[in-house]
């Protein structure tokens, strides 16, 4: 029997924006988390060819991205049977009701405001990664 710290892999979380400043931010401030790794997509296309290299833990979605928004990338990942449960948070600087209302009509996991707190977005995260453990 080995004794000692039991080896936890850490949970994969696909970050998707189209501003390059909130991307750079969110790999800041996960830089040495050692219960989630963050993958960066900078459209929904990317996330896309993001899915199908890693399907990940749990996805932070931009709403507002030009050609594929957050929604519409929402239903490609749940048509998609792989992805389909993975958990899915929109995130928006807009406080938009028709976004927040689209979003829980869809089933998202949860909605964030931008600019968020950057602890509020690591407790999201973990908190949704031990749900759906």
């Amino acid at each position: 029997m080995v004794r000692g710290k039991t080896h936890v892999k850490a949970r994969t979380v696909l970050f998707i924006d189209d501003e390059t400043p909130w991307l750079d931010m969110i790999k800041m401030v996960t830089k040495g988390e050692s219960k989630f790794k963050v993958i960066t997509a900078s459209s929904g296309e990317d996330a896309l060819r993001q899915l199908k290299r890693k399907k990940p833990d749990l996805i932070l979605s931009d709403v507002r991205m030009p050609v594929m928004n957050g929604f519409d990338l929402y239903e490609k990942v749940r048509s998609n049977p792989e992805w389909k449960h993975v958990p899915y948070v929109f995130m928006s600087s807009i406080d938009d009701l028709d976004a927040k209302r689209i979003a829980k009509e869809l089933g998202a996991d949860d909605y964030v405001e931008k600019p968020f707190d950057t602890q509020k977005i690591k407790d999201i995260v973990l908190t949704l990664l031990f749900r759906f453990k």
